[in-house]
């Protein structure tokens, strides 16, 4: 794990911005005559609707249609419109309290660990992103899948420094993908540029921040993670941490909540058997149907 300290001076000799030049892409319509309309087979109101989903993420955004991983969940897998969580966008973790961001960090980094590619993975931290709870482990994130050799970790003086090393990191192309942890809100104006540099680059963007109540966000996906109590073997030691996970944010797909766990050993999530697990009480199921009202655009 390669540890960096950034330091950025306003007006330094030597320092040079970046820049990235845009190039402006034009669809072109093509509109079908009136009569080619009548020959066109009848379709259900669900496969309208489906299709529309997934042509929509194509339309605002041309990398957003490329799945970087998947959970390996079918149950999980449906709710996301590319069966995975999408390349080329921003995704948020959020702690469901304040003792819960050990929990949310721990996902976030088995999410890394799912990526398929050798290359780096950038991980970027601001002195507020992990509050009082110390420093990634080495020996911790290989339980979670996150090879420390591949993590390139960033420490920066405050959360201004933080936003602009993630829009960097983004547009240099070069990690595998992108993470962040900062302790501030996020506006819609802020995260729209994060959400943009993520699209133009291919790259998702897992972005870990203080809990805070749902909000605008150009997010693809808002992911509120909770602590729940982990299984155990029969020798009564801890064998796999569970997390209570809610999907209340999915642009084009649907919102869900689950129980889910980790498996160390095979590097996987799994759907958590509480029926099975005498520290649950009887008649606790492992995902609620009927997922709570929230934003879906």
């Amino acid at each position: 794990m390669l540890h960096v300290a950034l330091k950025v001076k306003r007006g330094a000799p030597g320092c040079q911005v970046s820049m990235l030049l845009l190039e402006e892409q034009r669809a072109c319509c093509v509109m079908k005559p009136p009569h080619a309309l009548l020959h066109a087979p009848e379709r259900s109101r669900a496969e309208i609707v489906d299709g529309l989903r997934r042509l929509l993420p194509k339309l605002e955004n041309p990398s957003a249609g490329n799945c970087a991983f998947s959970f390996g969940l079918a149950t999980l897998d449906a709710h996301l419109p590319q069966g995975g969580l999408a390349g080329g966008a921003l995704h948020e973790v959020l702690p469901e309290g304040e003792g819960d961001l050990p929990a949310a960090f721990g996902f976030a980094a088995a999410l890394l660990g799912r990526i398929p590619s050798k290359e780096p993975v950038l991980f970027i931290i601001s002195p507020r992103g992990l509050a009082a709870y110390g420093h990634p482990h080495g020996h911790g994130l290989d339980e979670l899948g996150l090879t420390p050799a591949r993590l390139i970790l960033v420490e920066t003086e405050n959360e201004v420094q933080a936003l602009w090393a993630l829009e960097e990191a983004l547009r240099s192309g070069v990690p595998a993908a992108v993470a962040g942890a900062i302790g501030q809100e996020l506006d819609l104006k802020t995260s729209r540029r994060l959400h943009l540099a993520a699209g133009n680059s291919g790259l998702p963007l897992i972005l870990l921040r203080a809990a805070a109540e749902m909000g605008s966000s150009a997010a693809a996906t808002r992911w509120r993670v909770g602590a729940a109590k982990a299984a155990r073997d029969r020798f009564g030691l801890p064998a796999h941490w569970r997390w209570r996970l809610r999907l209340e944010r999915c642009r084009n797909g649907r919102l869900g909540e689950w129980l889910v766990e980790w498996d160390h050993v095979a590097y996987r999530f799994n759907l958590a058997a509480p029926m099975a697990d005498r520290a649950f009480p009887r008649g606790t199921n492992a995902e609620r149907f009927g997922p709570k009202a929230a934003d879906r655009s």
